[in-house]
């Protein structure tokens, strides 16, 4: 079974200089049901489908299906999903023992909103927190990109 275990972060401080890498991200949702969100996504120039199931107790693990598609696949999908489409930067931070974070900068209606994510090969595993994160918020539902792309930052 494919487990992602993720653990989610409000970013406070200075992080892009820390960067190695950096993504535009597209991204809808055919599906933004809690047991079986489906999500379209373009990051730069290649297409995935991801298939999610609903998060455990504390919202760290959920089983995680990826394949990566055509753009114009990935466009064609885009075209049909439930409104609207999630626009952000990543970059990508690396950390001790071969992991790093995700760092999403949003745009359009999610502006202001920067997250960052962690995924660790367990629940337990123990990482050091850079000073630029802030406020864990794993497991809050409002946080999640399915939410985001139906009750944008700019609501709240």
């Amino acid at each position: 079974m494919n487990l992602e275990i993720e653990r989610k972060f409000l970013v406070v401080g200075d992080y892009k200089k820390l960067a190695t890498k950096r993504y535009k991200i597209a991204q809808g949702f055919l599906s933004s049901v809690p047991e079986r969100t489906v999500r379209i996504r373009i990051r730069d120039d290649k297409g995935f489908i991801t298939v999610k199931g609903i998060s455990n107790n504390s919202g760290t693990s959920r089983f995680e299906w990826e394949k990566e598609i055509t753009v114009e696949e990935a466009q064609n999908l885009l075209a049909i999903c439930e409104p609207s489409i999630i626009e952000k930067t990543r970059y990508l931070i690396p950390i001790k023992n071969n992991l790093f974070f995700e760092v999403d900068e949003f745009i359009g209606e999610n502006l202001g909103l920067v997250v960052a994510e962690i995924e660790l090969p367990s629940e337990e595993f123990k990482f050091e927190k850079p000073l630029w994160l802030g406020k864990e918020v794993t497991g809050e539902k409002k946080y999640y990109n399915s939410v985001l792309s139906k009750n944008p930052f700019s609501n709240w």
